[in-house]
């Protein structure tokens, strides 16, 4: 998958970190829950600003995500 998205921040010169913490699924809207495929907890993917940028199924999914897109990915709890 080699497309951009225009929603991620733009390539520069610096280290692009995003931040990775799991996410109850019960705190997510309805619609995005029915997307869950049962699962309690999913990641998010968040810029440094705080700003979510994707949700996937696991942190290792989270993990490749980030880097797929040029980003250094850090855990949070």
């Amino acid at each position: 998958m080699n497309t951009r998205y225009p929603h991620l921040p733009s390539e520069g010169g610096e280290e692009k970190i995003v931040y990775v913490r799991p996410v109850a699924v019960a705190d997510l809207p309805e619609e995005v829950q029915a997307q869950a495929g049962g699962l309690d907890h999913i990641y998010s993917v968040n810029g440094a600003d705080g700003t979510r940028l994707a949700l996937v199924a696991n942190r290792h999914l989270a993990f490749v995500l980030a880097r797929e897109h040029d980003f250094a990915p850090v855990n949070v709890h």
